[in-house]
């Protein structure tokens, strides 16, 4: 038996595939991608306000740390001043560094302090 060959020619077209675009698919897509976003927006939203309350909470700390510092400052030199104007400090720089010599009582001058008078009585004018 004789074999036959047939030379077919079969014509193959190599066209891309359009798919339909689905419509209800689509918007299930878009609808999941707009709940992510909206999820990830409110986590981050969440996450600045918790690291916000912690920054102020450490600056209110240091702040308070430095007032604490600041008070103790003004103690310690509020007695200082305290301390420099003690009579007997002033009194022994007089009469050491000055020579200076403390009056008898013959030659002090006591000054008495004159209290003002009260101002007068608010008076009532009369107009014309």
């Amino acid at each position: 038996m004789d074999s036959f060959e047939y030379a077919i020619k079969k014509d193959v077209r190599n066209n891309p595939i359009v798919r339909e675009v689905d419509e209800a698919r689509q918007r299930e897509l878009w609808k999941s991608v707009g709940v992510a976003a909206f999820l990830v927006l409110a986590l981050l939203f969440s996450a600045w306000q918790h690291f916000e309350l912690l920054r102020h909470g450490y600056q209110a700390e240091q702040m308070q740390r430095e007032r604490a510092a600041e008070e103790e400052t003004t103690r310690r030199l509020k007695l200082e001043i305290e301390t420099l104007r003690s009579p007997k400090r002033i009194e022994r720089l007089a009469t050491e560094r000055l020579h200076l010599v403390a009056p008898s009582r013959d030659e002090a001058i006591v000054i008495e302090r004159v209290q003002p008078a009260d101002p007068p009585a608010k008076s009532i004018i009369a107009r014309r």
